[in-house]
């Protein structure tokens, strides 16, 4: 079996190979900017980090468009951070469109609700371990409920069907940071950064079969 990272000049790919490449035992992971490896892969993960506008424009530049649309409807697809941004119809970083694959929107982190009780401003972005909340799905097996995750975002996903979310966080205000249906899964935070239920999450996309 082949797991393809998809490169599009914008992701944490050393990271994310890497921690896959500890999970997922004889398998094979391949960093790629090649929409024909793409195409030929079992199993594909699209990370990202970086400006939402950059990441579009770098993702068509590299002709990698179509490939992720393709593997996004017919493989065990997981997406991280700006990659489950991208997978929505549009974002307010930048008003650009993005790959419409899911209803909804991103949005940031709204400034007048970035304060505690105590008075304290919340910074953003959104930086650290966060817990998740979580919502049936079996990319949480072994995982326990409220979890801690390691986040770095100013914008969030808005799904405009709230049972397309399979993890919520807060942070000021409460928000969808996971999100799952048929093939794809997707992540605000970054798994290859969360320690043991990080790897766990990784562990489970390599052997899940929906």
């Amino acid at each position: 079996m082949t797991i393809v990272v998809i490169d599009y000049g914008m992701g944490n790919l050393r990271s994310v190979s890497k921690a896959l490449a500890h999970v997922a035992g004889e398998e094979r992971v391949v960093v790629t900017a090649d929409p024909a490896v793409v195409a030929a892969a079992d199993r594909v993960v699209f990370p990202g980090q970086g400006a939402m506008p950059d990441c579009m424009g770098e993702l068509d530049a590299r002709g990698l468009r179509d490939a992720v649309l393709s593997a996004a409807r017919s493989k065990p697809f997981l997406g991280i951070c700006v990659g489950e941004q991208m997978l929505f119809e549009h974002s307010d970083e930048g008003d650009v469109p993005a790959l419409g694959v899911f209803a909804g929107n991103v949005r940031r982190f709204p400034d007048e609700k970035m304060v505690l009780p105590t008075g304290e401003r919340l910074k953003v972005p959104h930086m650290g371990w966060n817990e998740v909340v979580q919502m049936p799905h079996v990319l949480w097996r072994g995982i326990a409920d409220r979890s801690r995750f390691y986040f770095v975002h100013s914008y969030f996903v808005e799904p405009a069907d709230p049972a397309l979310a399979t993890g919520f966080c807060e942070y000021g205000v409460p928000f969808t940071c996971a999100v799952g249906r048929d093939n794809i899964f997707a992540v605000q935070f970054h798994p290859e950064k969360s320690a043991r239920d990080g790897l766990q999450l990784l562990k489970n996309f390599v052997e899940w079969h929906p």
